[in-house]
């Protein structure tokens, strides 16, 4: 696994606040679909570029099998997903680990809101090269 730039870094830390700030205003207690669109609103405040509910097609040895969706893709690069669950679950860091593989990305970061504490809700899904 290669370090990751200073750049990206702060990129992480910048869309890490923006999922604080939102817990911060929000609390825990509201479905997914809340806070992807209070995210959104916080992203777009810090000037953070992001497309939500981006497609992404599912390739089976050359034929398309079928269709999913990012939470959202941030820069272009990197892969949001939010939960609201009362704990995350090895099914949760394996569906992100399957959008990188799909995408052909590095890194994800899996955000969960059912927390007392944000920084409690964050996973940080990196894709290793084996």
């Amino acid at each position: 696994m290669r370090e990751l730039s200073g750049e990206l870094n702060a990129l992480i830390e910048r869309v890490l606040g923006a999922a604080i700030e939102v817990h911060r205003a929000l609390g825990p207690g509201y479905l997914e679909r809340v806070y992807e669109e209070a995210l959104a609103v916080e992203l777009s405040l810090r000037g953070i570029k992001f497309e939500r509910q981006y497609p992404v097609s599912v390739v089976y040895k050359g034929h398309p099998c079928g269709e999913g969706k990012l939470d959202f893709l941030v820069e272009g690069e990197r892969i949001l997903e939010l939960k609201t669950v009362e704990k995350l679950e090895d099914i949760h860091n394996a569906q992100v680990l399957s959008c990188l593989k799909i995408t052909g990305l590095e890194i994800g970061l899996l955000l969960n809101f059912q927390v007392p504490v944000m920084k409690d809700g964050i996973k940080r899904v990196i894709l290793s090269s084996h």
